[in-house]
């Protein structure tokens, strides 16, 4: 009668999603020393060792160590003072629509504020560096030869190549930056604004994300921590934090459709996250990997009704820019060159294959190793499915998949703490 009266207890917990007392918080703990053990080591072997790793003064991020404080230090202590003191209450008990305005308009606070540590040139500026995009797309007249003519001008060698940022990218983020100089808004200031208006939406389309997968009480816990995150440091004002923010908000899409009970909510949302999922392969080549998020999202909504208008929707933004002269996948090959021809000849694989993931725990927290402990623990003997939070052990676990690949792939050497942005909210 004990046995069965247990192995009821042991059921009703795995259905509920409870591990038996003291081994999760184990695992979290053990989780979060292995992240804080990463960054240790990815900061202290090669200063120890004389390894040259990286092409400025501090490994693992490409970053060099100049502490300051400016404006937004004091605005940006106090409101991590307030969050840590109000935000998961009000996260839990405010009224959802109340709770994603708060979302937003902190988590703007927050960017803003660490923007301007450096000033009014923190909200900005580093936009006009002539790496970047915005320069390039207030050079361009015409966009129908900017496309023909874009593949020609990646390889370093080619006469009058792109700069570094432009020729790594597929054109649909210089064309972000065009069509801001169109309307007027193409000044470093300017754009840096809107750049940041949009990082500042990606804790709402995650929620709403979650929420639309029957996880709103996860959507809600996990609210300050997607406000109030480190990598708002390189949301703030970054052209990878805006690639987050497209891509968030095109999930988000998939996942109204996937949900919705009319045929036509399923086919217009499902067009749409189609259209901005396709546009966000055209604003950097390694977001073709959001197709592990996507696919989890279909999974988790247990509908497929709206993969196929998805996936109408991505192609018709392919065969858009093909038809205009930018073929995808020739520009491919042509940036793996480029890439090696480059500044990636001088990163170490060996260091960079799990520094790379030190960079990561940096930019998303490393309350990182936690959640990535307990995501796999949720995979145990089938347990995710039957939980309340399967939507997040699912998605936490796609954008792992995501990022396993993607530093699988080589072409991920330093600089994710900004380039795995668009993965890090689902983390």
């Amino acid at each position: 009668m004990v046995s069965l009266r247990l192995n009821a207890q042991q059921l009703v917990e795995a259905r509920n999603g409870v591990s038996p007392p003291g081994r999760e918080p184990r695992r979290y703990a053990i989780g979060l020393a292995a992240a804080l053990t990463l960054i240790v080591a990815a900061m202290v072997i090669p200063a120890a060792t004389g390894w040259q790793v990286y092409a400025n003064t501090l490994a693992p991020l490409h970053a060099e160590w100049i502490p300051r404080l400016g404006w937004g230090t004091v605005p940006a202590i106090v409101l991590a003072v307030a969050a840590a003191r109000f935000a998961v209450n009000a996260a839990t008990h405010l009224r959802w629509g109340i709770v994603l305005l708060v979302a937003f308009a902190s988590g703007l606070a927050w960017l803003l504020s660490l923007a301007l540590v450096d000033g009014p040139s923190g909200l900005g500026a580093i936009l006009d560096n002539s790496h970047e995009y915005l320069r390039t797309a207030r050079s361009i007249t015409d966009v129908g030869a900017t496309l023909g003519g874009y593949i020609a001008r990646i390889p370093l060698d080619a006469p009058d190549n792109w700069p570094t940022h432009v020729a790594g990218h597929p054109p649909g983020a210089v064309l972000f930056f065009w069509v801001l100089v169109q309307i007027g808004l193409g000044g470093w200031l300017s754009a840096g604004i809107i750049v940041t208006l949009l990082g500042a939406t990606i804790p709402v389309a995650v929620a709403i994300t979650l929420r639309r997968l029957d996880a709103e009480s996860a959507a809600r816990r996990a609210l300050p921590f997607l406000t109030l995150g480190p990598s708002a440091l390189w949301v703030a004002v970054s052209a990878d934090g805006m690639f987050a923010a497209v891509a968030a908000w095109g999930l988000c899409c998939l996942a109204v459709a996937a949900t919705s009970t009319s045929r036509l909510s399923t086919a217009a949302w499902g067009l749409a996250a189609g259209i901005v999922l396709g546009y966000c392969i055209f604003l950097s080549y390694g977001l073709i990997l959001l197709a592990v998020l996507a696919l989890s999202v279909v999974i988790l909504a247990r509908s497929w009704r709206a993969l196929p208008w998805a996936i109408g929707g991505a192609g018709a933004v392919a065969l858009g820019f093909a038809a205009s002269g930018f073929a995808w996948w020739a520009a491919y090959p042509v940036l793996v060159e480029r890439y090696w021809d480059g500044i990636a000849s001088r990163r170490p694989i060996g260091y960079w294959i799990w520094a790379n993931l030190a960079a990561l725990a940096i930019s998303a927290g490393p309350i990182l190793g936690s959640t990535t402990a307990a995501a796999l623990a949720g995979l145990r003997g089938g347990r995710a499915w039957l939980t309340d939070n399967r939507a997040v052990v699912f998605l936490t676990l796609a954008a792992t998949a995501s990022i396993v690949l993607a530093n699988a792939s080589g072409m991920s050497k330093a600089e994710v703490e900004r380039i795995w942005l668009p993965f890090v909210p689902w983390l």
